[in-house]
């Protein structure tokens, strides 16, 4: 279902969040946007992330780093440098508003000189957590970050990771898709629940991703 909306605020986004539907708008240079509402809804349950043996070689390399809210303007630009994107100038600075009061979240993924590789970023209200874009600029990078994201999210108190579609890249991962009234009653409980994406006795590791795999081959 898409509505046109001429215009977004942070409060408005929110509260879209907090019903089950999310901004777009259908190219980098189009000023309009719709809201969306799918039929089906692209989730991750948070212990069923699968690690393949090559991305758990990948996430054991020793010429990366990763951090989080470090730089979330870079990782926005990041996800919307690409041929055809859904973020326009308009959802940029929406999503930089949240940032800023603390209702989306980055994470950053760079080589060891410093460079920005990969990242991905969302919204958080309550337990839910609205994952918005990823990108790559280095084979693995962004799955790297999604690994490190979900580790986080369990850490934290989340209950819900919504991925809003799913792709065969996101299924291959572990993503599963529902009905949107299942998806509704599951956002309505995580909505409930208490969860703080920057709570200080998080301690990520290697270690601590690596224990959520649930694929081996």
């Amino acid at each position: 279902m898409k509505d046109r909306e001429p215009g977004l605020s942070p409060e408005l986004m929110l509260q879209a969040y907090m019903t089950g539907i999310f901004p777009m708008a259908e190219s980098r240079d189009d000023p309009n946007i719709f809201w969306v509402d799918p039929r089906r809804r692209g989730i991750f349950p948070l212990e069923g992330f699968r690690i393949s043996r090559s991305l758990a070689r990948a996430i054991r390399r020793p010429d990366y780093t990763v951090t989080t809210d470090r730089d979330f303007a870079a990782v926005i630009t990041g996800c919307a440098d690409r041929a055809e994107t859904w973020i326009n100038d308009e959802i940029t600075t929406i999503y930089q508003t949240l940032f800023d009061s603390g209702h989306a979240h980055s994470v950053e993924v760079r080589d060891l000189e410093g460079a920005l590789i990969g990242g991905a970023y969302g919204v958080s209200i309550g337990g839910a957590f609205f994952g918005e874009s990823m990108f790559s600029r280095r084979r693995d990078a962004s799955k790297i970050a999604l690994a490190w994201l979900v580790d986080r999210l369990a850490q934290a108190g989340y209950s819900l990771f919504d991925t809003q579609f799913i792709t065969s890249h996101l299924a291959s991962l572990g993503a599963v898709e529902i009905r949107r009234a299942e998806y509704h009653a599951r956002l309505a409980e995580a909505l409930r629940r208490p969860a703080d994406f920057n709570d200080p006795s998080i301690r990520q590791s290697v270690h601590s991703v690596l224990q959520r795999r649930t694929q081996t081959s």
